[in-house]
C-alpha cells in the first residue's frame, strides 16, 4: 500500500539511480519478487494497471546512462502509472517524456493494460523500441506475442457458440447429436500457451452474463479465472518440480474500479480476500 506523498526511486541497469517521483496518487497492489516491483494494482482514482510478460517480441529502446534521471525500469512501470495519474491520455502524454528498459534481458521484455473507471482499457508494448498503443475493447490480454496478433488469431475460432450446437443428420438413418452441453465449444483450446489462454478468455468473458452489481461481477470474474489456475506440475518434469510452489499461478486478482476494491486469492491461500 503507497500512499500519497510516497517517494518512489526506479532501478535502471547501472543501480538505484534511475526517475525519481513522489506519489500524486495512494494506490494498492501486489508485487511478486520484490516490493518494489508492482505488478498489478489500482489507485484512488480509480485507474488500474497489470504487468503481463513479453518475450521475444517487445524490444525498448537502447538504455542510456547519460539518462539515468528519466530511466525507468519496467518491472516499476505499473507504479508509475498508479501513483502518478488518473487517466490513461495522461499515461500517453507522459511516457513520451521517459525512457523504459529492463534490468534482465533473459526475462526479455513486458507488456501492460492499463484501464480506466469507464471501461476504457488500452494496451502497452514497446516493439523495436517504440512505444505502442492499442485500444483493447475485448478487454483481454495473455502474454506474447503481440496483441495485433491476438486479435488477428482470434478469427481461426469463429465458430465456436454458446450452448450446445444443433443436432446434424450425417446421411440418411444417421444424425449426430450432442452428448452434453457446451458442445459449441468444440476446438476450444485447453493448453496453458498464451494464445490459447487469450483464446479462452475472450471466449468466456464474452459470453458472461451482464450482472446487477459489482460485487457479483466479481464472484463472476473468480469463476472464469478459475479456468486459468495453471498446475504446477504442468509446466514442470518431475524432476525439475520447484518446491514450495503449489501451482504456476501465484496469484489472481480482480479489481471493481468503480468502488476502488482489490479483490484476490493466492496459490497458499484460495480464500478470496478485499482491500478497500
Amino acid at each position: 500500500v503507497a500512499p500519497r506523498g510516497h517517494m518512489h526511486q526506479s532501478y535502471t541497469p547501472s543501480g538505484n539511480n534511475g526517475l525519481k517521483y513522489k506519489s500524486l496518487y495512494g494506490y494498492v497492489g501486489i508485487y511478486t519478487e520484490y516490493e518494489p516491483f508492482v505488478v498489478e494494482g489500482v489507485n484512488e482514482a480509480g485507474l488500474s494497471a497489470g504487468l503481463f510478460f513479453f518475450p521475444d517480441y517487445g524490444q525498448y529502446a537502447a538504455y542510456d546512462p547519460a539518462h539515468d534521471d528519466i530511466t525507468l525500469c519496467d518491472m516499476q512501470f505499473v507504479s508509475w502509472v498508479l501513483s502518478q495519474f488518473d487517466s490513461i491520455d495522461q499515461v500517453k502524454v507522459a511516457l513520451k517524456k521517459i525512457n523504459v528498459v529492463t534490468l534482465n534481458h533473459k526475462i526479455g521484455a513486458v507488456h501492460w493494460r492499463i484501464a480506466q473507471p469507464d471501461g476504457r482499457m488500452v494496451v502497452l508494448e514497446f516493439v523495436n523500441g517504440v512505444a505502442n498503443f492499442y485500444e483493447n475493447k475485448l478487454g483481454v490480454l495473455t502474454n506474447a506475442p503481440g496483441f495485433q496478433w491476438h486479435m488477428t488469431n482470434l478469427n481461426n475460432y469463429l465458430n465456436l457458440r454458446p450452448g450446445s450446437a444443433p443436432n446434424y443428420e450425417l446421411k440418411q438413418g444417421i444424425t449426430l447429436t450432442p452428448l452434453g452441453h457446451g458442445s459449441g465449444m468444440l476446438g476450444l483450446p485447453g493448453d496453458f500457451t498464451s494464445p490459447s489462454r487469450f483464446i479462452r478468455a475472450a471466449f468466456y468473458q464474452t459470453t458472461a452474463p451482464v450482472l446487477d452489481t459489482g460485487f457479483d461481477t466479481v464472484v463472476q470474474a473468480f469463476h472464469i479465472l478459475n479456468n486459468f489456475d495453471i498446475p504446477i506440475g504442468t509446466q514442470h518434469t518431475l524432476a525439475d518440480m520447484p518446491k514450495g510452489l503449489p501451482s504456476a499461478t501465484q496469484f489472481t486478482a480482480v479489481t471493481d474500479l468503480k468502488t476502488m476494491k482489490l479483490y484476490y486469492r493466492t496459490a497458499w491461500n484460495s480464500n478470496i480476500r478485499c482491500i478497500d
